[in-house]
């Protein structure tokens, strides 16, 4: 498989190799310092920074940089010496076409798999059963999603996990209702839930167990029967499992629609819920309190961190099983690092949850260090995301104050996305406006949760998601469909395709757009490194806003000499490739017509 170097990498080399021949060896190694810059190419700004530590003008060393640089590196076209010792490195066209001649031709756009060897385990989206997916379940889900394709693609093994919430007391509530009220409707099968259409089992449950919440809290008889009911479950009695067994696949059934709508990866073989890890919870207690890991706490055990206290000082615990003899969710959680670890031969540990999480998975992390589960060589990371919000910045709840359901987010996405592009082509029959119009809501959501640092929170404000301008998902949607009409109509028509000629003098329109090009498979590495799919947005974002520039600038199928028209088709051919390849990691599809 071919694979090609970023120019940023050479350039970054070549400065390095500069620095071997002008500074002391103690200083040689250090880091270039070479970014993509708006004054040139490439800016390296080591030359201030070792400067100061030889006490020479940073001017003048970055003079003797510059010399070296010129000698050395061929595909270097000028190097200036700018402000107080900055290096603005501009490259030969020759060089950049090379380039993306390769990539044009070479599987995968000639990005390497820098992950080939890790195994990436990728806990994200984790619903409750019984409960329908709600605005809270968005950000994990696409998140996890976009991780899960980026390291696959730079070739990393990928175990995609799905701990949704199957067990505990609330499943003794609603057990113990549905016994109490069989003439209650929830099963797909029963006629006016089967009416009711997508997400009908799991909304008649969510509805059952709220009646059942509210009986549970005012009525003590009623409680200690559904308390009952709840040991009966983890003893394993038959009737007790067999109804739980039904409300679990009914729910799985509702997840997997909602999943299939948002075109993600996760599948029913994906989910291993908070049920699937209780045969190795004694064992993973009896673990822990034979390396003296856990404390007794009023019958409890648990353990305890020296610097981690709340109120008046007092340390905070991790509730590893109850004083009842029953286990708290870090046991559940415990048991997921270990199987992880020993099951999957995971390397890298990855749980894409909210923020506010963050205290839980640093104990969670530290006890598995203690443990001796987590070692040197295996990362474990809590990939915490912030809040939806709504249009006006507040959190996101409907009307009455509820918790806005995920449905009714693609609904209304979906109506947005139908009245834009209707107005856009009203030439479109309705299967083409109604396809287009799918394609393009769930384009926009996607792009809005990814376009957005996973830590920061962001307002879901539809009408600026499904604009055809600006950074959103539609637009880089529709930048894709304008490349492909282009590449269609030169199909069409006479003159030579699409190909490279590395000794043409380029436009400057047409050197930024090839070096956009260059630098896709340093995105990826970036969203790798940083588990931050915006890294990857904002990189396509850019990469459109350089191929409007061009075309703008630039004419391809008229006007211009037979090479010129090949290597612009070729600009337009790796452009509609890289946007279509970055779009699919993300989740989004990239439509030929729009």
């Amino acid at each position: 498989m071919e694979q090609v170097r970023p120019l940023a990498d050479e350039v970054a080399a070549a400065v390095s190799a500069a620095m071997e021949q002008a500074l002391p060896a103690e200083l040689a190694s250090a880091d270039p310092l070479v970014r993509p810059s708006d004054h040139a190419d490439f800016q390296a700004n080591v030359a201030l920074s070792m400067a100061k530590r030889l006490g020479r003008n940073p001017r003048e060393l970055a003079g003797t940089l510059r010399e070296h640089l010129l000698a050395d590196a061929p595909f270097v076209a000028s190097v200036e010496v700018s402000g107080p010792g900055f290096l603005n490195i501009d490259l030969t066209d020759a060089a950049l076409l090379r380039r993306l001649a390769i990539r044009l031709t070479a599987p995968r756009l000639g990005v390497p798999e820098s992950q080939a060897g890790e195994t990436a385990v990728v806990d994200y989206s984790a619903p409750n059963v019984a409960k329908e997916m709600h605005v809270g379940h968005l950000r994990s889900t696409l998140i996890g999603d976009a991780l899960v394709r980026v390291l696959g693609f730079l070739g990393a093994r990928v175990v995609r996990q799905n701990h949704i919430g199957d067990w505990g007391t609330q499943f003794g509530m609603l057990i113990q209702y549905i016994f109490e009220h069989p003439e209650a409707s929830w099963r797909s099968k029963d006629e006016d839930v089967a009416q009711a259409g997508v997400g009908g089992a799991v909304s008649a449950l969510d509805v059952l167990y709220r009646t059942a919440r509210k009986e549970f809290d005012a009525d003590p008889a009623f409680k200690e029967r559904a308390q009952r009911r709840v040991v009966a479950l983890q003893a394993g009695d038959p009737e007790t499992t067999a109804i739980w067994r039904e409300i679990v696949a009914e729910s799985e059934v509702s997840f997997q629609q909602v999943y299939e709508r948002l075109g993600v990866l996760l599948t029913r073989d994906d989910i291993a819920g908070e049920s699937f890890y209780n045969p190795w919870l004694d064992d993973v207690v009896d673990e822990l309190a034979g390396k003296g890991i856990l404390e007794d706490s009023e019958g409890a055990k648990v353990v305890f961190f020296d610097d981690i206290r709340g109120p008046e000082d007092k340390p905070v615990p991790m509730l590893v099983r109850k004083s009842d003899g029953g286990y708290g969710y870090a046991a559940t959680d415990l048991a997921t690092i270990r199987r992880s670890i020993q099951h999957h031969a995971g390397t890298r540990l990855i749980y894409v949850v909210d923020s506010r999480q963050s205290q839980h998975f640093d104990m969670l992390f530290r006890v598995a260090r203690r443990a001796g589960w987590l070692t040197d060589d295996i990362e474990a990371v809590h990939a915490a995301n912030g809040t939806i919000n709504g249009p006006d910045g507040r959190p996101f709840k409907t009307r009455a104050g509820g918790t806005v359901r995920l449905a009714d987010l693609l609904d209304e996405a979906l109506a947005a996305a139908r009245e834009v592009v209707a107005e856009k082509d009203p030439d479109l029959d309705e299967e083409q406006l109604a396809e287009i119009a799918r394609l393009a809501s769930i384009g926009a959501i996607k792009y809005a949760e990814l376009s957005t640092s996973r830590t920061r929170d962001y307002s879901f404000d539809v009408a600026r998601m499904v604009s055809f301008n600006g950074q959103t998902g539609v637009y880089l949607q529709y930048t894709h469909t304008r490349i492909a009409s282009i590449l269609r109509r030169a199909a069409e028509g006479e003159g030579p395709g699409a190909a490279f000629h590395p000794e043409l003098a380029l436009e400057p329109a047409e050197h930024a757009l090839g070096l956009a090009l260059d630098g896709f498979g340093r995105a990826l590495t970036e969203v790798a490194a940083a588990l931050e799919p915006h890294q990857l947005a904002g990189y396509l974002y850019g990469l459109a806003k350089a191929f409007t520039a061009f075309y703008e600038s630039c004419p391809v199928l008229k006007g211009v000499e037979p090479e010129v028209r090949a290597n612009r088709l070729a600009l337009c051919e790796l452009t509609r490739a890289t946007l279509a390849q970055g779009l699919d990691l993300l989740g989004i599809a990239a439509p030929e017509r729009m």
